[in-house]
């Protein structure tokens, strides 16, 4: 049996936000695929109640190895990849079964009557971001290979707009067999093989619905980030000190609050911004004495 799109998730105790997840692209999706990490809770029997092909799967430090895996087990001529605190809404829906339906020449004539507007051109600016700190992404000729999806994040209560968090453009509908994960960094772009477009709708993240959840996973991350300073060998010692614990944070939380006007988004964004810039003392921190 042919797929034109296969919506695909790596799990691990997300009962209370995989039923939602899925409950909102099983009328585009043509197989659902879940490699579940060993939930202790509900999680597969939720899924397999919206017909999903549910795969178990060892857990991960770098999560990415079942997002891998994932897409490999999907047959879909294109797939869509979800974390399970996301929502597809009914227009993003919309906007990913048409344009899969498209051809690449299709495709250019949507994009390029796009180019002028506001919105547009900031997502143009923050792929330019990404590329400056990751490398190229994806290819400047051939067919459509992937697309960025914009994502507004929930953070208590809000959906953050400024502060630098929006659009957050995430590589989420990708062709079979046209992008991998490296499975090195948990900050990676997902690898596309071919030519890379935006998405125009937004992708709901309701990460943080509290603030005991935000420091939950923000923990988990820092984690991570201290071992990556561990490969690069960030330096030590005072000069070290000096810039993870001062200069680095300081600055950081002046950029995002002020110069990305994150204090538009209220008290939400100057938390966001605060605890944002705390990473690099809390994570400089656990690599220089917990390494």
């Amino acid at each position: 049996m042919k797929y034109k799109l296969s919506v695909v998730l790596a799990t691990k105790n997300e009962e209370e936000n995989i039923g939602d997840c899925l409950r909102a692209v099983k009328d585009i999706a043509d197989e659902i695929i879940v490699v579940d990490e060993y939930s202790s809770d509900k999680t597969c029997e939720i899924a397999r109640k919206y017909g999903a092909k549910v795969f178990e799967s060892p857990h991960h430090k770098i999560f990415h190895f079942s997002k891998q895996k994932a897409l490999d087990l999907a047959k879909g001529e294109w797939i869509l990849q979800l974390d399970a605190d996301e929502r597809v809404t009914k227009s993003l829906a919309s906007e990913i079964r048409e344009i899969i339906n498209l051809s690449d020449k299709e495709i250019d004539a949507r994009l390029k009557s796009k180019f002028k507007s506001k919105k547009y051109r900031l997502f143009l600016k923050h792929q330019k971001l990404l590329e400056e700190r990751d490398g190229p992404i994806g290819r400047e000729s051939g067919g459509y290979a992937g697309f960025f999806i914009p994502r507004l994040n929930f953070f208590l209560g809000k959906y953050l707009r400024y502060g630098g968090v929006y659009p957050d453009g995430v590589i989420r509908l990708v062709k079979k067999g046209k992008a991998h994960f490296p499975c090195k960094s948990v900050h990676e772009q997902i690898v596309v093989n071919g030519r890379v477009g935006w998405l125009e709708n937004d992708l709901l993240h309701l990460a943080d619905k509290s603030f005991k959840r935000y420091l939950k996973r923000n923990s988990y991350y820092i984690d991570l980030i201290a071992r990556e300073m561990g490969v690069k060998k960030v330096r030590k010692g005072l000069l070290g000190s000096f810039e993870y614990f001062l200069i680095k944070p300081i600055w950081w939380f002046c950029w995002t609050l002020f110069r990305h006007k994150g204090i538009f988004d209220g008290w939400q964004g100057i938390v966001f911004s605060f605890f944002s810039a705390l990473r690099f003392p809390r994570a400089y921190f656990r690599h220089t004495f917990k390494g």
